[in-house]
């Protein structure tokens, strides 16, 4: 099917914009929101990843248009955007989730690599919100969804220009989120901070490492991703969501132990983004030109021997209602046994 054909409309009637949706966490949340009978319109570079996530998105039960767009040209999202108001309707969800980066050492990134980082991955942020927001302000409502990471917070070795961008994105998220709250706005912005997930960017990415690059353990599939990225969706009156207990873990020793962490990632953060295999010098680069467009990586990466389809974590971040009427049950329960043996004893 051809990018000018978008298929069937959407069970819900919801549009909802993926940008990064070829591969990775994209792809994931992409399907996802197809299984829920939503209209897709999937935006990245790459054709053939492009051509076979809306293939899925279909065959979960949605509808897909997907568009070859890249992300840090503002003219080409405000035309995809355009695009896709005029021939899906609405847009009712934004999800912002392209990127690209640099596995290196701050002096082996050259300057044009970190600004092309920054075009994709933080500007790609902007000019999708800006899309967004030109049309869903008008309406008055409408939710944009920012997906970050731990890393928004916490800087890593050899991940110099993706932290950057993501610790931008955190900024830029929160100055949006007070005008739309001084404006009394319908619409929402949140935004969803991620650990480290099994995806096709370790087999793409740009990288000047001796050894092939690898997610910071423990490893979550991007399906676990996707699952907070659409509670989020569902639920964007809350400012920021937590997805997998490393981020937590990370959030807060960022926050009461930040010289600690200092330490501790310069002794681990090399070894630990590595694996053991000699990265090969015809490794794709997708920094410049996509590398899925005549190869489809999936949203998988090399890792799915460790990475875990559950969060623990997520599901408790989800049900606190559940647990905190548990919890207090459980206090009251303990409190009754208490008195009643008092009362026994007198």
């Amino acid at each position: 099917m051809s990018q000018q054909q978008s298929g069937r409309a959407g069970a819900d009637g919801q549009v909802v914009v993926v940008t990064g949706a070829s591969g990775g966490v994209g792809r994931a949340t992409a399907r996802a929101f197809g299984a829920r009978g939503a209209t897709v319109a999937l935006i990245a570079r790459g054709e053939e990843g492009l051509a076979r996530a809306a293939d899925e998105v279909r065959e979960a039960g949605g509808a897909a248009l997907p568009l070859s767009v890249d992300v840090g040209d503002h003219t080409e999202v405000d035309a995809a955007a355009d695009r896709i108001e005029r021939e899906l309707g609405p847009i009712a969800v934004w999800v912002n989730t392209a990127f690209s980066t640099v596995f290196a050492p701050v002096t082996e990134v050259q300057p044009e690599e970190f600004r092309r980082a920054t075009e994709v991955t933080y500007l790609g942020f902007v000019h999708g919100t800006l899309a967004a927001l030109r049309h869903m302000k008008p309406r008055d409502t409408g939710t944009i969804v920012q997906v970050g990471s731990a890393l928004a917070y916490r800087g890593i070795p050899l991940q110099s220009a993706y932290c950057a961008a993501k610790h931008a994105i955190q900024g830029f998220h929160e100055s949006l989120r007070c005008e739309l709250l001084h404006d009394k706005s319908g619409v929402r912005a949140t935004m969803v901070q991620l650990p480290g997930l099994n995806t096709p960017q370790f087999t793409w990415v740009k990288s000047r490492l001796p050894r092939n690059p690898r997610p910071v353990a423990p490893v979550y599939q991007p399906e676990v991703a996707a699952r907070g990225i659409l509670y989020a969706a569902d639920h964007p009156q809350r400012r920021e969501h937590w997805v997998g207990g490393s981020t937590v873990a990370t959030l807060l020793g960022e926050k009461f132990a930040p010289g600690l962490l200092d330490r501790y990632l310069a002794r681990t953060g090399f070894q630990g983004q590595q694996t053991d295999h000699a990265r090969s010098p015809a490794q794709p680069d997708n920094l410049w030109k996509p590398a899925d467009s005549r190869h489809d990586y999936g949203a998988h990466g090399e890792f799915d021997d460790e990475a875990s389809s559950r969060s623990y974590q997520l599901w408790a971040s989800h049900h606190h209602g559940l647990l905190a009427a548990v919890g207090t049950a459980a206090a009251a329960a303990v409190g009754a046994t208490a008195a009643r043996r008092v009362r026994q004893g007198g």
